[in-house]
């Protein structure tokens, strides 16, 4: 599979990863069998870059990939998250100690002494003006507990205010077909910057999959279900912050750009195709899916023409409901 390189970072990343949220919660149950068959799945595949978090499953996606052939494979990368389990979440939490004690516990999950890349994970905006808690985070990559830092974030302006800093040396932020805002400043000035662009939610929750119509529903504890509106978590990270009926509107007239490719292949091919995007990480329920994710880093690139298609697709449908707000 094809490696992109990031300065920052000192080292290259799968263009295709995996998300690892499904493998720990909000998208209703995943066994264990299940979870270390799509790990499985993904790295014989050619992924070596694994995305988690210390709050997905409250570990349980960090102790899974610490239980998988991942934690004996030389070439895999994995990145985790810190900072969500701040309660409440308010730029206060983000101390000294408590950013150490949140990498102390994902180093024992992950069951390592040094993690390979640590995420501020869409922490209150005032923290990325900070200059205390990226004290802290130089710190702890002087100390060896972490070899990396870089960020989570939820906007554009998060995005820019990361960037600037010496430090990080990557940037996650939701980029798909229904998310386009990125393109116009945020991944210039990454590429400008030697700043890796981790691109999250590619599939908008499922959306681009093409799988969903207006009868289907989904399971109480899916984040698809009880975040909808925003309760739980920034409405953002739910179908990309576009309303349910919105995107399937969206999706039938991206189907026609599609043609006869998959849709879920062309919107994550899509994304691979976007000029400053280092790594896509769609995620997996099963072993299956992470290998046709991963067979799409080897697919024929979209033309310019049905990049163009897209964008007005987004115009049409979904520009005044999500480009300002994020």
């Amino acid at each position: 599979m094809e490696s992109r390189a990031v300065p920052r970072l000192d080292r290259s990343l799968s263009v295709v990863g995996l998300g690892c949220w499904q493998l720990g919660a909000d998208w209703g149950d995943v066994t264990e069998d299940d979870a270390l068959a799509t790990l499985d799945g993904a790295l014989e595949a050619g992924v070596t870059f694994l995305d988690t978090a210390d709050v997905y499953g409250d570990g349980r996606s960090e102790q899974l990939i610490s239980q998988s052939s991942a934690a004996r494979h030389p070439e895999v990368f994995v990145a985790t998250k810190a900072g969500r389990r701040a309660d409440p979440l308010e730029p206060a939490q983000f101390t000294a100690d408590n950013l150490r004690a949140w990498v102390d516990r994902s180093r024992t999950n992950l069951a390592v002494e040094s993690l390979d890349l640590v995420q501020l994970h869409c922490p209150p905006t005032p923290v990325y003006s900070d200059d205390a808690v990226f004290e802290v985070m130089d710190g702890l990559v002087a100390d060896g507990a972490i070899r990396a830092y870089g960020v989570s974030v939820e906007t554009c302006d998060e995005a820019l205010t990361a960037i600037a800093r010496p430090g990080v040396a990557t940037v996650q932020i939701i980029l798909n077909a229904f998310r386009l805002k990125p393109l116009e400043q945020v991944l210039p000035a990454a590429r400008e910057a030697g700043v890796g662009v981790i691109a999250r939610v590619p599939l908008a929750s499922g959306l681009l999959s093409g799988r969903y119509d207006a009868t289907t529903t989904f399971a109480a504890d899916d984040h698809r279900t009880y975040n909808r509106d925003g309760a739980a978590f920034d409405v953002g990270e739910t179908f990309a912050g576009v309303p349910f009926d919105v995107g399937l509107r969206a999706v039938e007239d991206l189907r026609e750009i599609a043609g006869d490719r998959p849709l879920a292949e062309f919107a994550l091919r899509w994304v691979i195709d976007t000029p400053g995007v280092t790594a896509v990480i769609p995620g997996a329920r099963n072993s299956d899916q992470a290998r046709r994710n991963a067979a799409v880093a080897d697919s024929e690139p979209l033309t310019e023409a049905q990049r163009a298609d897209v964008a007005a697709v987004y115009d049409r449908h979904v520009r005044a409901l999500v480009h300002e707000r994020w």
